[in-house]
């Protein structure tokens, strides 16, 4: 039987609206970040080439609950994985 893979989503080619990442505790999330003008949920994983998504019209306690949570990566997958997003390269180191 062959195993089938979804093919990865595009990297975008829009300029990406900064929203400060802050590390945190979990195996599967590296950072998480927030605007709460635009709604807009921020995260990065630990593995792969460091993309950053973005979650737009995320409501704040979606925000507040996920950075809260017992198991980020667990209430990524409940929560979160399923939202549309917009996918960004990695942020490459300024000069």
């Amino acid at each position: 039987m062959t195993k089938t893979y979804i093919e990865p989503a595009a990297y975008t080619d829009a300029p990406r609206p900064h929203i400060e990442l802050k590390p945190v505790e979990s195996s599967q999330v590296k950072a998480i970040g927030y605007d709460e003008a635009t709604q807009t949920l921020a995260v990065t994983f630990t593995r792969g080439a460091g993309a950053i998504y973005h979650y737009p019209n995320v409501p704040k306690e979606t925000y507040d609950a996920f950075i809260a949570s017992e198991s980020i990566g667990k209430f990524f997958g409940q929560h979160i994985k399923q939202l549309a997003f917009t996918k960004f390269p990695a942020e490459t180191a300024e000069a």
